[in-house]
């Protein structure tokens, strides 16, 4: 009997998902907490049109939950939707199988199911909870989650939760094709396009060709256009219930799907006191960036006859959610500026930033996540690259030999360069360093410094540590988001030791911030306070800029990492941080692919341009490494080309095709078709230039090379040259022809009037000159 006992007790400990799945139901008589989430698809009016949406006991966002640290949490989560769902609980310590991460740690809740999560509660502070199945998040599904601590570090008499968000009147799925078939319109829509017109106009052509000659169209800062942005479901909220006098602590959550804001506060400075949940030092800001799925708590206090205004800024300016809490006269906030696009791209191109890392390698699943590459502007044994001071990165080669570059040394603790002598009086650089140096705070609003542990985080002194490089890398154009170049659907687990630090440098190599958030866990986000970095569930990686997170392995299962941008998610900005340990049996029916497999669906478009001269359509069909397009031209003058190819995508800007082209043998006439088989491949050079090398069934060679440039707002100038022999190899040439040739040019300009409708008009070679309407679904 005893070595039963003993065989069971061995198998619990050695298996920690078991061990976790026999206890994760036992109360232990703690007080219980019960709450009923039902989700609905309901028509909603956000931004002053009735769509359709997905509520949380009918609200967008849903009911805040409240619980008290040491309580046992039971939540039903009653689906009347017409498609599966899910539930996380974003920054919860939990177990694994309650996570809500479907087919990967939890099981979908099917259409007209409820799913009972429960969990012992051993946190206190802000939190949240959404969706975490397909683009849900967007529509409405989520809500706040106050968690009260067994004792208050604060003193303050009331909460308020705020709410930040998004809204798109788009269906979201829609959002993400318009994103995949790469234009510009939301852009334009919202005023932040820089045309080429601006550029030169501002004296910066010279950076935009920087730009383009690294496969860039400029500087992004936001991809997606929002008719509003709300907080706690509403462009403008009033409390006017609090009293002067009383202290109201501020619980701000960004529960955006693709949007971060700059918050500014009238009157008296509030005094921050959390980050993520967790405790901080107590610091004044009047200003204070929050990025997606972050949570920042405030203690403000009600003045008298007067009413505080919270302004929360969409990071790129498009737009501005308003809150104010009490009576009186507004004390206004900051209006702080748009960010100056064309600026930046001055900026970053003085300091010879080397951007355009690839997105998607030529060996799909190689993850080079130990490796610093010189392609990525970044050496680790030479600090080529590095950081300075949390800001941008910049090329140190011309520094070698000064003083700067000697007073630099890498601290162990906080992995950084000590910059303690850089604000000396005695530092001095030429006016070539000073040149370099300028614009560097261009980030460094975005760094987290001022965030401090009332504790040490550290671990203990021998701990062993697993050092981990990931890359933050995408693709704008094809808009494909991943790791070290390697999107989530074709990587392999991160695998996470017991008892070890694992500690993860981010690097962005994008024009995009990065909010990473790893479920399950606290990470110490280093900063210049060392042993008293602060933890968090989530950070914020600006544009260019790299850090550092470490955290200690002390969980179980496979744990998910993604930006919690929700389109670079679905992007395959991603990865799943595994402790290898056996899963649990109750996922056995849930395969974990389908959760892959979301990062690389196909997505579908196409367009019809119908013009005096000609028509002409083209459709397709893509995922991240496949492709299958149809294009047809027809010229009134009776002129014929057809073309279908399927292309593989060996790399983010080289691919192979092969297919079959139809096309009028002579000018004005139907009478005799020539179909041949084609192949080839197909390269976008620097300077975004469209390379087509191709040879046919004939023999005959051909290239062509494709530009379009966005000359004025909504103005779109595009062109085409395409060069074909025919060395007559295959069909006898007529006598003493024995080489021909065939040049095929197009030139033209088209005016955006909305995202699926154009003016265009162009010339053609083959069909002349005409005008007319271009339509895209």
């Amino acid at each position: 009997m005893k070595a039963i006992h003993y065989s069971i007790l061995f198998l619990l400990i050695g298996c920690p998902a078991l061990f976790a799945q026999s206890v994760e139901g036992n109360i232990d008589n703690l007080p219980v907490k019960e709450y009923t989430l039902t989700l609905k698809e309901e028509m909603v009016n956000k931004a002053g049109k009735e769509v359709k949406g997905m509520t949380v006991n009918g609200t967008i966002p849903g009911p805040t939950l409240e619980f008290t640290e040491g309580e046992y949490a039971v939540i039903y989560v009653k689906n009347e939707m017409s498609v599966e769902t899910s539930v996380h609980w974003h920054g919860f310590l939990l177990p694994n199988f309650y996570d809500g991460v479907p087919y990967l740690t939890t099981p979908p809740i099917k259409a007209g199911t409820t799913f009972k999560y429960e969990f012992a509660i051993k946190q206190n502070g802000t939190y949240w909870y959404h969706s975490h199945t397909m683009l849900q998040e967007q529509s409405g599904v989520f809500g706040s989650i106050i968690i009260h601590p067994k004792e208050e570090s604060f003193e303050y008499d009331k909460d308020l939760v705020l709410m930040l968000s998004d809204w798109t009147n788009e269906k979201p799925m829609n959002v993400l094709r318009n994103l995949k078939r790469g234009n510009e319109w939301y852009q334009m829509k919202k005023g932040t396009s820089t045309p080429l017109n601006q550029v030169i106009a501002r004296g910066a052509f010279g950076a935009q060709l920087d730009f383009w000659r690294q496969r860039m169209e400029g500087a992004d800062i936001a991809d997606i256009y929002y008719p509003a942005f709300l907080v706690n479901g509403k462009e403008i909220a009033e409390y006017p219930e609090f009293q002067p006098g009383e202290k109201v602590r501020l619980r701000i959550i960004n529960g955006s799907a693709s949007s971060q804001f700059w918050m500014t506060f009238g009157g008296e400075a509030p005094t921050m006191v959390s980050a993520d949940g967790k405790d901080i030092v107590p610091v004044k800001r009047s200003k204070t960036f929050i990025a997606i799925a972050e949570a920042y708590d405030f203690i403000i206090t009600i003045p008298e006859n007067g009413k505080i205004e919270l302004r929360s800024m969409a990071q790129d300016g498009s737009g501005t959610s308003l809150a104010y809490i009490g009576n009186g006269k507004i004390l206004p906030a900051e209006i702080l500026p748009r960010p100056d696009k064309i600026q930046m791209m001055q900026e970053m191109a003085k300091m010879k930033m080397k951007m355009g890392a690839h997105a998607l390698k030529f060996q799909p699943g190689k993850d080079e996540r130990f490796e610093m590459k010189e392609e990525y502007g970044m050496q680790m044994d030479d600090m080529k690259g590095m950081e300075m001071d949390g800001k941008m990165k910049m090329d140190h080669s011309n520094m070698k030999n000064n003083k700067m570059a000697n007073d630099m040394k890498m601290d162990s603790t906080m992995s950084h360069m000590d910059h303690s002598k850089m604000g000396n009086s005695d530092m001095k650089t030429d006016e070539k360093e000073s040149n370099t140096m300028e614009g560097m705070d261009m980030f460094s609003e975005y760094n987290y410094d001022y965030l401090k542990s009332p504790e040490k985080t550290t671990y203990a002194k021998g701990t062993p540590v697993n050092e981990i490089l990931l890359n933050l890398t995408g693709n704008m154009n094809r808009y494909i988001w991943s790791m070290n170049g390697v999107p989530l659907s074709e990587t392999d687990k991160i695998k996470i030791k017991g008892n070890q630090v694992t500690r993860i440098t981010l690097n962005n190599l994008t024009m995009m911030h990065h909010p990473m958030h790893l479920h399950g866990h606290f990470f110490r986000v280093i900063n210049k306070n060392g042993e008293y970095s602060p933890l968090k569930h989530t950070v914020n990686v600006p544009p260019m800029e790299e850090l550092t997170i470490e955290f200690y392995g002390d969980e179980y299962g496979d744990w998910f990492f993604h930006c919690h941008i929700l389109y670079h998610m679905m992007g395959g900005m991603a990865r799943v941080m595994s402790y290898d340990t056996p899963r649990d049996t109750r996922m056995e029916a849930y395969p974990v692919s389908k959760l892959i497999k979301e990062t690389d669906l196909w997505y579908s478009w196409g367009m019809v341009d119908v013009a005096s001269h000609m028509t002409g359509a083209t459709f397709m069909t893509s995922n991240i490494r496949n492709q299958f397009t149809l294009s047809a031209e027809y010229g009134w003058n009776e002129n014929l080309e057809a073309e279908f190819t399927y292309e593989r995508y060996l790399h983010d800007y080289l691919r192979v095709f092969g297919g079959v082209n139809v096309e009028n043998e002579g000018a004005d006439s139907l009478d005799e078709i020539n179909t041949t088989a084609i192949a080839g491949i197909r390269y976008l050079t620097p300077f975004l230039f469209s390379l087509d090398v191709r040879m046919d069934s004939k023999l005959r060679p051909q290239i062509s090379l494709s530009r379009a440039i966005t000359i004025f707002p909504r103005t779109v100038l595009f062109g085409v040259y395409e060069y074909q022999a025919d060395f007559g190899w295959v069909d006898e040439l007529p006598l003493g022809d024995s080489f021909k040739k065939e040049v095929v040019w197009s030139a033209g300009i088209e005016y955006l009037l909305s995202r699926n409708f154009s003016i265009i008009g162009s010339y053609d070679n083959r069909f002349g000159a005409g005008g007319g309407l271009s339509a895209r679904f």
